[in-house]
């Protein structure tokens, strides 16, 4: 017997397949698995405190524009206004970490400021992203120490630190879910105070 369908996933279906098919034969970097094992952490995390079918189609394609050839505007056509905001959120504080004119810690700065400024639904989106990357660190951090930040281009543990701590602050207004409060936990675990 076939299980009814009521819950209507066509949107995030949608969101899915564009994300797999933007990162198609891309790898996590120094991971050795598909990249779009991230986009998807992400949407899972996201899941865990909205059903909101927009913000999980965010979360599904929030590396696309920074990662590929696609831009803001094919998200926009294909996904709607909302969900290009959302993702455009996403890659402005990404970019902002990687603007080559500023330092490592001023561009991390300006990144946690635009976080912090953002709306809450673009923080949500934003957990899902950061957890998962912490997620990562931690799983790292486990296996090989501190030898894990002479992986980064800013090999000092105590800027990670502070940049992770700022995040969170950046993100208190998440406090009372499940992913602010892993996130936080993990960023203890790797950065013992």
């Amino acid at each position: 017997m076939k299980k009814k369908r009521d819950f209507d996933t066509e949107l995030l279906d949608r969101a899915i397949g564009f994300a797999v098919r933007a990162h198609s034969g891309m790898e996590r970097r120094g991971k050795g698995f598909p990249y779009i094992v991230h986009p998807m952490e992400a949407v899972a995390i996201v899941a865990t405190i909205t059903p909101d079918q927009e913000l999980l189609a965010a979360a599904a394609l929030h590396d696309v524009v920074e990662d590929t050839d696609f831009t803001i505007e094919d998200i926009r056509a294909a996904f709607g206004e909302r969900i290009a905001a959302l993702v455009e959120k996403e890659t402005d504080i990404e970019i902002a970490e990687q603007d080559e004119s500023m330092s490592w810690h001023a561009r991390k700065q300006a990144a946690i400021d635009r976080l912090a400024a953002a709306p809450l639904d673009a923080k949500i989106v934003a957990i899902g992203d950061k957890l998962s990357n912490m997620r990562a660190i931690e799983r790292d951090y486990a296996r090989i120490g501190d030898e894990l930040w002479n992986l980064f281009h800013v090999t000092s543990r105590s800027e990670h630190e502070w940049h992770y701590r700022g995040l969170a602050d950046s993100l208190r207004e998440l406090s009372d879910t499940d992913a602010f409060k892993e996130f936080e936990e993990l960023i203890d675990k790797v950065f013992p105070k």
